[in-house]
Parts: structure tokens; C-alpha cells; sequence
């Protein structure tokens, strides 16, 4: 029986669909000056009129002054191209394509009077889903930390996370297969992908090393760098870049051991001795406690950088705009200040 039910709601909502689809189709044709939307508040008046047969007594049902009906008509048929009624006497009556309109506009808020009701027979207490992709280079720990919000909301979330390259994850935004996404990088320029970039923080670059490998660098940071093993993002990195850039400034040669994709790896080879590692400082007490490492320097001149990239311009989605909420105002509020 369970089953039975379920099989007929689905019908029901894709013979609605089907229906809508349908009407505004029809209702396009209509026009002459190729504007896709119908004002729907004007198609509701021009049913009242049309039903009780005359402005007046529309005006009289609706609470609505006689002058303002027949403004909101003009303006219907200004916007459909056609004619919807014609004077006879005192008395106003459709014209064919008036009734073709009457017939459709009947069935759009009947169909929206049963979207209500489907709407109201949902499961009470149904978690709001919230898809999120988060771009392969950026450290977990930060993801994890801009995300945390959107799991600690009154109602319930259950949140969706995916991992991949940019380009990737920017096509799955972009057919609305998440509803955002987590980057170190805007938008690139060369992407043709349809979406906005809402800057969430910088932060400054912390070097770490075990305490067996602290103690036999010679010489203070950044001097100790020089010939000591070194652990760093993959070439092509929005981070590595500026890593090479200021450790050509200052002429220093580390050893380099490993290049990573994946910063987690590259903390757990840091962890066991490797080489010194980078991490964003935001995160630098959290890196230590949780991979017995010290910090042994930061640098000002290296940022990490953290976007949020949605296809909204001003976010509407409140789980979207939780989670940037509290990672302006948290999570980077001390570098941004």
C-alpha cells in the first residue's frame, strides 16, 4: 500500500510538472515582444474580472479600487500583445483570445492551489539538503571548519560533500548540482562557467617541523630553510606559487622532497619527519596539536586564499550564507582586521 501511494505521488507531481510546462509555453506563444514571464498578480486580476463579469464588482471582491483593475489589465495586455476583452455597452466581454487565456489562467491556480497542498503533505522535519564540492588542494581542516556551521543549525541539514578539481566541480555548479563551492582561487578568466566569487579570507603561511628535525636546522627562519628538507603543494598550486616566488626573493634552497595533491599527505609525512611543511596559519595551534609538530615560522608575504563561488551574486541560500557568515567574522577575522 506504502508503495502504491508513493508510485501515484510521483505521477501526480509529474503530470503537475508536465501541465505547468505546457501553459507557459502556450502563454509565450502569445506574445509579440518575446518577454518570457507573465506577471502572474496581473493574471489574477484579469480571472476576478473575467469571473464576476466586469471591473466593478472585481474591484468590490478584491478590495481594490476600479482604476487600479483596470490599470493592471491594460498592463496584461500591454505585456501579451493582444486584446483580452471588448466593450459592449457598459458591459466588458472576452475576445476568443480572452477566453483562450480565461481556460489557462483557470488551470494555473488550480495547478497552484494543489502545489500548495502537495507542498503542506511533505514530511514534517525533512533535513534541507546541502551539496557542497570542495576543491582538492584545500586543506581539509579549513574545509572542515568554514563547513562546521551548516551542520549546527535549528533545523535539520544533511550536507553533501564532493572532491575534485576546480574545473570540475565548477561544471557541477554550473547545472546546479551544488549549491557551492570551496576554492582557493576565484573563477579563473579562461572558465566560461556562470557563477560569482565571494572572497571569504586570506591568511599568512606557517612553516612546521618535528622537534627531532627543528633541532638540526642551523640558523634562524627563514636562514634555516637553506639545504633543510622540504614538503610542498604540487606545481601548478595557487599556493605554490607564491611559496617559489618568495623563496627565490630571498635566495634560499631547501631540499625538496615531495610535492602533494593532497595536503593531508603531505602533513602526514610532515608528521613523521619528512621534511618541514606548510600549513595556513589560521589553522597553526590545530596543526600542532594534532600532528606533534611546532610552527617555526610564519610569512606575511605568502597567502593562502579562501573563496566561496556560488551561481548567486547576493547569496539567498541561508546555509550558504551561514557558513561565509562565520568564516568572515571567525575563522579570518584576525588577518582581515
Amino acid at each position: 500500500m506504502r508503495l502504491l501511494l508513493s508510485t501515484n505521488r510521483h505521477a501526480s507531481r509529474v503530470r503537475l510538472a508536465k501541465k505547468v510546462d505546457y501553459i507557459c509555453y502556450t502563454i509565450r506563444n502569445l506574445r509579440s515582444n518575446g518577454n518570457p514571464m507573465v506577471n502572474y498578480k496581473h493574471l489574477h486580476y484579469f480571472l476576478a474580472v473575467a469571473r464576476e463579469g466586469g471591473v466593478a464588482r472585481a474591484s468590490e471582491r478584491l478590495n481594490l479600487t476600479p482604476q487600479t483593475i483596470s490599470g493592471q489589465l491594460k498592463l496584461l495586455e500591454e505585456d501579451l500583445g493582444v486584446k483580452l476583452f471588448t466593450r459592449v455597452g457598459r458591459n466588458l466581454e472576452l475576445t476568443e483570445t480572452g477566453r483562450l487565456v480565461l481556460s489557462y489562467a483557470d488551470e494555473i491556480f488550480s495547478l497552484g492551489g494543489e502545489l500548495e497542498e502537495a507542498i503542506h503533505q511533505l514530511p514534517k522535519g525533512r533535513p534541507q539538503l546541502f551539496r557542497v564540492g570542495v576543491v582538492d588542494v584545500l586543506p581539509k581542516s579549513i574545509a572542515h571548519r568554514i563547513l562546521k556551521p551548516a551542520l549546527q543549525t535549528p533545523e535539520p541539514v544533511r550536507m553533501i560533500c564532493r572532491e575534485a578539481s576546480l574545473d570540475v566541480l565548477l561544471a557541477e555548479l554550473a547545472v546546479h548540482r551544488l549549491d557551492l563551492v570551496l576554492a582557493d582561487r576565484p573563477i579563473p578568466p579562461t572558465v566560461s562557467t556562470r557563477g560569482f566569487s565571494h572572497k571569504l579570507g586570506e591568511c599568512a603561511v606557517s612553516f612546521f617541523a618535528t622537534e627531532k628535525l627543528r633541532k638540526k636546522l642551523k640558523g634562524d627562519f627563514p636562514r634555516c630553510l637553506d639545504g633543510a628538507p622540504l614538503l610542498l603543494p604540487s606545481s601548478g598550486n595557487q599556493l605554490r606559487s607564491g611559496i617559489d616566488q618568495w623563496l627565490d626573493k630571498y635566495r634560499l634552497h631547501p631540499r625538496l622532497i615531495a610535492e602533494f595533491d593532497d595536503s593531508a599527505l603531505m602533513k602526514a609525512f610532515g608528521q613523521e619527519g619528512s621534511g618541514i611543511f606548510i600549513a595556513p596559519a589560521a589553522i597553526e595551534a590545530e596543526v600542532e596539536w594534532q600532528h606533534e609538530v611546532s610552527a617555526i615560522g610564519r610569512v606575511d608575504e605568502i597567502k593562502a586564499h579562501f573563496y566561496a563561488i556560488s551561481v548567486e551574486r547576493r547569496i539567498l541560500h541561508p546555509l550558504v550564507s551561514a557558513v561565509m557568515e562565520t568564516a568572515r567574522e571567525t575563522l579570518f577575522a584576525s588577518e582581515q582586521a
